[in-house]
Protein backbone atom coordinates (compact mmCIF):
# COMPACT_ATOMS: atom_id res chain seq x y z
CA UNK A 1 0.00 0.00 0.00
CA UNK A 2 1.57 3.50 -0.75
CA UNK A 3 2.51 6.02 2.07
CA UNK A 4 0.15 9.01 1.86
CA UNK A 5 2.31 10.65 5.01
CA UNK A 6 6.20 9.76 6.18
CA UNK A 7 8.03 11.49 8.89
CA UNK A 8 11.36 10.72 9.28
CA UNK A 9 13.22 11.38 12.14
CA UNK A 10 11.39 14.33 12.85
CA UNK A 11 12.79 16.18 16.30
CA UNK A 12 11.39 18.59 17.93
CA UNK A 13 13.14 20.68 21.21
CA UNK A 14 11.89 23.71 23.51
CA UNK A 15 14.89 24.74 25.17
CA UNK A 16 15.70 21.54 27.51
CA UNK A 17 12.55 20.10 26.61
CA UNK A 18 12.70 17.77 23.85
CA UNK A 19 8.92 17.13 22.82
CA UNK A 20 9.44 15.10 19.71
CA UNK A 21 12.62 12.65 19.88
CA UNK A 22 13.94 10.79 16.43
CA UNK A 23 10.03 10.31 15.35
CA UNK A 24 9.10 8.32 12.37
CA UNK A 25 5.85 6.48 11.22
CA UNK A 26 4.33 6.30 8.13
CA UNK A 27 0.75 6.77 7.04
CA UNK A 28 -0.77 4.08 4.41
CA UNK A 29 -2.92 5.64 1.57
CA UNK A 30 -7.16 5.15 2.29
CA UNK A 31 -6.71 4.19 5.86
CA UNK A 32 -7.76 5.66 9.16
CA UNK A 33 -4.29 6.06 11.52
CA UNK A 34 -4.33 6.73 14.45
CA UNK A 35 -1.83 8.92 16.40
CA UNK A 36 -2.27 8.00 20.04
CA UNK A 37 -1.07 8.59 23.41
CA UNK A 38 -1.50 10.29 26.40
CA UNK A 39 -1.39 14.33 26.96
CA UNK A 40 1.84 15.61 26.47
CA UNK A 41 2.95 12.72 24.52
CA UNK A 42 4.24 14.90 21.17
CA UNK A 43 1.00 13.97 19.09
CA UNK A 44 -0.03 18.01 18.73
CA UNK A 45 3.94 18.97 17.69
CA UNK A 46 4.30 16.26 15.49
CA UNK A 47 0.74 17.52 13.68
CA UNK A 48 1.79 20.82 13.53
CA UNK A 49 5.43 19.86 11.76
CA UNK A 50 3.13 17.72 9.48
CA UNK A 51 0.79 21.06 8.87
CA UNK A 52 4.52 23.06 8.85
CA UNK A 53 2.98 25.41 11.42
CA UNK A 54 6.23 24.76 13.37
CA UNK A 55 9.56 23.44 11.72
CA UNK A 56 11.31 20.22 12.88
CA UNK A 57 14.51 21.13 14.02
CA UNK A 58 15.87 17.91 11.99
CA UNK A 59 14.21 15.37 9.98
CA UNK A 60 11.47 15.74 7.03
CA UNK A 61 7.73 15.35 6.53
CA UNK A 62 7.16 13.39 2.48
CA UNK A 63 3.63 13.46 1.51
CA UNK A 64 3.31 10.89 -1.68
CA UNK A 65 6.73 9.65 -0.76
CA UNK A 66 8.69 13.03 -1.76
CA UNK A 67 9.02 16.04 0.30
CA UNK A 68 5.88 17.89 1.35
CA UNK A 69 4.98 21.14 -0.49
CA UNK A 70 2.77 24.04 -0.12
CA UNK A 71 0.57 22.11 -3.02
CA UNK A 72 0.54 19.25 -0.73
CA UNK A 73 -1.69 20.88 2.25
CA UNK A 74 -3.84 22.37 -0.13
CA UNK A 75 -5.20 18.56 -0.12
CA UNK A 76 -5.43 18.53 3.68
CA UNK A 77 -8.57 19.65 5.47
CA UNK A 78 -6.90 20.31 9.30
CA UNK A 79 -8.74 20.46 12.36
CA UNK A 80 -6.78 21.91 15.32
CA UNK A 81 -6.81 21.17 18.67
CA UNK A 82 -7.45 24.92 20.21
CA UNK A 83 -10.87 25.60 17.90
CA UNK A 84 -10.49 29.26 15.95
CA UNK A 85 -13.67 30.40 15.02
CA UNK A 86 -14.32 34.55 14.44
CA UNK A 87 -17.07 34.71 17.22
CA UNK A 88 -18.84 37.90 15.71
CA UNK A 89 -19.54 36.18 11.88
CA UNK A 90 -22.48 34.30 11.69
CA UNK A 91 -22.25 30.66 10.76
CA UNK A 92 -22.87 30.87 7.10
CA UNK A 93 -20.40 33.73 6.08
CA UNK A 94 -17.67 32.12 8.22
CA UNK A 95 -17.79 29.14 6.37
CA UNK A 96 -17.70 30.66 3.11
CA UNK A 97 -14.47 32.67 4.22
CA UNK A 98 -12.89 28.83 5.12
CA UNK A 99 -14.06 27.93 1.40
CA UNK A 100 -12.18 30.96 -0.12
CA UNK A 101 -9.31 29.89 2.62
CA UNK A 102 -8.93 26.72 -0.05
CA UNK A 103 -9.78 28.30 -3.28
CA UNK A 104 -13.77 27.56 -2.89
CA UNK A 105 -15.55 30.33 -4.46
CA UNK A 106 -18.79 31.20 -2.95
CA UNK A 107 -20.41 30.58 -5.55
CA UNK A 108 -19.11 26.88 -5.36
CA UNK A 109 -19.84 26.55 -1.19
CA UNK A 110 -22.70 28.07 -0.80
CA UNK A 111 -25.38 24.82 -1.76
CA UNK A 112 -22.08 22.41 -0.18
CA UNK A 113 -22.78 24.59 3.18
CA UNK A 114 -26.42 24.46 3.24
CA UNK A 115 -26.01 20.69 2.75
CA UNK A 116 -23.51 20.19 5.34
CA UNK A 117 -25.56 22.23 7.93
CA UNK A 118 -28.72 20.45 7.36
CA UNK A 119 -26.98 17.13 7.73
CA UNK A 120 -25.05 18.27 10.93
CA UNK A 121 -28.52 19.46 12.18
CA UNK A 122 -27.86 22.76 12.20
CA UNK A 123 -30.25 23.99 9.01
CA UNK A 124 -31.63 27.13 11.01
CA UNK A 125 -28.18 28.18 12.48
CA UNK A 126 -27.09 29.74 8.92
CA UNK A 127 -27.50 33.42 10.31
CA UNK A 128 -26.43 33.20 13.62
CA UNK A 129 -23.25 34.01 14.63
CA UNK A 130 -20.68 31.78 15.85
CA UNK A 131 -20.70 32.96 19.56
CA UNK A 132 -24.51 32.63 19.78
CA UNK A 133 -23.67 28.52 18.99
CA UNK A 134 -22.87 25.92 21.69
CA UNK A 135 -19.27 24.78 22.00
CA UNK A 136 -20.63 21.28 20.24
CA UNK A 137 -22.58 23.39 17.66
CA UNK A 138 -19.21 25.51 16.79
CA UNK A 139 -17.28 22.12 16.59
CA UNK A 140 -19.58 21.27 14.09
CA UNK A 141 -19.03 24.27 12.21
CA UNK A 142 -15.31 23.90 12.32
CA UNK A 143 -15.59 19.99 10.94
CA UNK A 144 -17.51 21.31 8.10
CA UNK A 145 -15.09 23.83 7.43
CA UNK A 146 -12.36 21.63 7.54
CA UNK A 147 -14.16 19.25 4.53
CA UNK A 148 -15.45 22.00 2.70
CA UNK A 149 -12.72 21.85 0.03
CA UNK A 150 -13.41 17.60 0.15
CA UNK A 151 -9.20 17.20 0.40
CA UNK A 152 -7.74 13.79 0.03
CA UNK A 153 -6.11 13.83 3.60
CA UNK A 154 -7.75 14.62 6.69
CA UNK A 155 -5.87 15.45 9.43
CA UNK A 156 -7.88 16.04 12.94
CA UNK A 157 -5.83 16.85 16.25
CA UNK A 158 -8.15 15.75 19.26
CA UNK A 159 -11.64 15.99 16.86
CA UNK A 160 -13.66 14.10 19.97
CA UNK A 161 -12.25 16.03 22.78
CA UNK A 162 -15.81 17.80 24.81
CA UNK A 163 -18.20 16.25 22.18
CA UNK A 164 -21.59 14.13 23.38
CA UNK A 165 -21.82 10.90 22.81
CA UNK A 166 -24.32 11.61 20.06
CA UNK A 167 -21.64 14.44 18.34
CA UNK A 168 -19.26 11.66 18.45
CA UNK A 169 -21.14 9.24 16.69
CA UNK A 170 -21.75 12.14 13.84
CA UNK A 171 -18.32 12.72 13.70
CA UNK A 172 -17.41 8.71 13.47
CA UNK A 173 -20.15 8.67 10.95
CA UNK A 174 -18.35 11.59 8.90
CA UNK A 175 -14.70 10.10 8.83
CA UNK A 176 -16.21 6.70 7.92
CA UNK A 177 -18.00 8.14 4.68
CA UNK A 178 -14.74 9.91 3.95
CA UNK A 179 -12.52 6.61 4.64
CA UNK A 180 -14.83 4.74 2.28
CA UNK A 181 -14.35 7.28 -0.52
CA UNK A 182 -10.23 6.09 -0.07
CA UNK A 183 -9.57 9.08 1.89
CA UNK A 184 -6.61 9.13 4.25
CA UNK A 185 -7.67 9.99 7.46
CA UNK A 186 -5.02 10.87 10.76
CA UNK A 187 -6.00 11.47 14.14
CA UNK A 188 -4.93 12.06 17.55
CA UNK A 189 -6.31 11.72 20.39
CA UNK A 190 -5.64 10.05 24.45
CA UNK A 191 -9.00 7.89 24.33
CA UNK A 192 -7.83 4.71 23.44
CA UNK A 193 -10.72 3.11 22.87
CA UNK A 194 -12.20 5.27 20.60
CA UNK A 195 -9.40 4.55 18.41
CA UNK A 196 -9.92 0.86 18.60
CA UNK A 197 -13.33 0.94 16.96
CA UNK A 198 -11.55 3.31 14.65
CA UNK A 199 -8.49 2.62 13.27
CA UNK A 200 -7.03 0.60 10.29
CA UNK A 201 -3.33 1.29 11.89
CA UNK A 202 -1.90 3.13 14.54
CA UNK A 203 1.51 4.84 16.58
CA UNK A 204 1.38 4.78 19.99
CA UNK A 205 3.50 7.91 21.15
CA UNK A 206 5.39 8.24 24.50
CA UNK A 207 7.86 10.92 25.51
CA UNK A 208 8.22 11.99 22.21
CA UNK A 209 8.39 8.61 20.48
CA UNK A 210 7.13 5.94 18.37
CA UNK A 211 6.91 2.62 20.77
CA UNK A 212 4.56 0.59 18.76
CA UNK A 213 2.93 1.18 15.24
CA UNK A 214 1.12 -0.79 12.59
CA UNK A 215 -1.73 -2.04 11.19
CA UNK A 216 -4.93 -2.40 13.58
CA UNK A 217 -5.08 -6.27 13.86
CA UNK A 218 -1.45 -6.89 13.59
CA UNK A 219 -0.65 -4.90 16.63
CA UNK A 220 -3.43 -7.04 18.30
CA UNK A 221 -2.05 -10.12 17.58
CA UNK A 222 1.37 -9.44 18.80
CA UNK A 223 0.25 -8.99 21.76
CA UNK A 224 -2.29 -11.65 22.01
CA UNK A 225 -4.75 -11.22 19.89
CA UNK A 226 -5.33 -14.78 18.96
CA UNK A 227 -6.12 -15.81 22.53
CA UNK A 228 -9.45 -16.91 22.79
CA UNK A 229 -11.63 -18.05 26.09
CA UNK A 230 -13.64 -20.84 26.68
CA UNK A 231 -16.17 -21.93 28.97
CA UNK A 232 -17.20 -25.55 28.70
CA UNK A 233 -17.88 -28.87 30.06
CA UNK A 234 -15.58 -31.52 29.69
CA UNK A 235 -11.98 -32.76 29.87
CA UNK A 236 -10.20 -29.69 28.82
CA UNK A 237 -6.82 -31.23 29.53
CA UNK A 238 -6.44 -32.07 26.13
CA UNK A 239 -7.30 -28.85 24.24
CA UNK A 240 -3.48 -28.45 23.20
CA UNK A 241 -4.27 -31.54 20.96
CA UNK A 242 -7.17 -30.01 19.09
CA UNK A 243 -6.51 -28.83 15.46
CA UNK A 244 -5.75 -25.15 15.70
CA UNK A 245 -5.15 -24.75 18.91
CA UNK A 246 -1.49 -23.64 19.59
CA UNK A 247 -1.52 -24.05 23.32
CA UNK A 248 -3.78 -23.81 25.95
CA UNK A 249 -3.81 -23.38 30.07
CA UNK A 250 -6.69 -23.90 32.41
CA UNK A 251 -7.90 -21.04 34.85
CA UNK A 252 -10.98 -20.64 37.35
CA UNK A 253 -13.61 -21.74 35.29
CA UNK A 254 -12.21 -21.37 31.73
CA UNK A 255 -9.40 -22.01 29.54
CA UNK A 256 -7.70 -19.87 27.45
CA UNK A 257 -6.11 -20.82 24.10
CA UNK A 258 -3.78 -19.24 21.77
CA UNK A 259 -4.70 -20.12 18.42
CA UNK A 260 -2.39 -21.07 15.33
CA UNK A 261 -2.13 -17.73 13.12
CA UNK A 262 -3.98 -19.18 10.21
CA UNK A 263 -6.90 -20.89 12.62
CA UNK A 264 -10.81 -19.76 11.59
CA UNK A 265 -12.30 -19.40 14.84
CA UNK A 266 -15.51 -19.94 13.38
CA UNK A 267 -14.81 -23.34 11.96
CA UNK A 268 -12.61 -24.25 15.53
CA UNK A 269 -16.08 -23.27 17.44
CA UNK A 270 -17.38 -25.89 15.28
CA UNK A 271 -14.51 -28.53 16.08
CA UNK A 272 -15.11 -27.53 19.75
CA UNK A 273 -19.03 -27.97 19.88
CA UNK A 274 -18.90 -31.50 18.84
CA UNK A 275 -16.19 -32.65 21.59
CA UNK A 276 -17.70 -30.17 24.81
CA UNK A 277 -20.43 -28.61 26.01
CA UNK A 278 -19.47 -25.31 24.69
CA UNK A 279 -21.14 -22.28 26.96
CA UNK A 280 -18.56 -19.52 25.79
CA UNK A 281 -16.50 -19.27 23.62
CA UNK A 282 -14.85 -15.71 23.03
CA UNK A 283 -11.75 -13.19 21.61
CA UNK A 284 -9.72 -12.93 24.95
CA UNK A 285 -7.44 -10.30 22.97
CA UNK A 286 -6.07 -7.31 24.73
CA UNK A 287 -7.70 -3.91 24.21
CA UNK A 288 -5.83 -1.05 23.23
CA UNK A 289 -5.22 0.20 26.61
CA UNK A 290 -3.52 -2.72 27.95
CA UNK A 291 -1.07 -3.03 24.64
CA UNK A 292 0.13 0.46 25.38
CA UNK A 293 0.60 0.05 28.97
CA UNK A 294 2.69 -2.91 28.10
CA UNK A 295 4.32 -1.44 24.65
CA UNK A 296 5.54 1.70 27.29
CA UNK A 297 7.12 -1.42 29.89
CA UNK A 298 8.97 -2.92 27.16
CA UNK A 299 10.29 0.85 26.07
CA UNK A 300 11.11 2.14 29.61
CA UNK A 301 13.08 -1.52 30.16
CA UNK A 302 14.79 -1.28 26.71
CA UNK A 303 16.36 2.02 27.86
CA UNK A 304 16.95 0.67 30.94
CA UNK A 305 19.15 -2.21 30.05
CA UNK A 306 19.84 -0.37 26.57
CA UNK A 307 18.55 -2.89 24.14
CA UNK A 308 17.17 -1.03 21.59
CA UNK A 309 14.71 -3.02 19.66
Amino acid sequence: MNASIELVNLRKAYGKFLAVNDLSLTVPAGTVFGLLGPNGAGKTTTIRMMMDIIAPDSGEVRFSSRPRTRADLERVGYLPEERGLYRKMTVFDHLVFLGELHGVARRASAPEITDWLDRVGLADAGKKKIEELSKGMQQKVQLIGTLLHDPEIVILDEPFSGLDPINQGLFKDVLAEYRRRGKTILFSTHVMEQAEKLCDALALISGGKVILSGGMQEIKNRYGGLAYRLVASGDLDGLAEVEGIESSGLHDGYARMLLSENTDPAELLRRLVEAYDVQEFRSDAPTLEEIFIAAVGEATAGEATGFQP
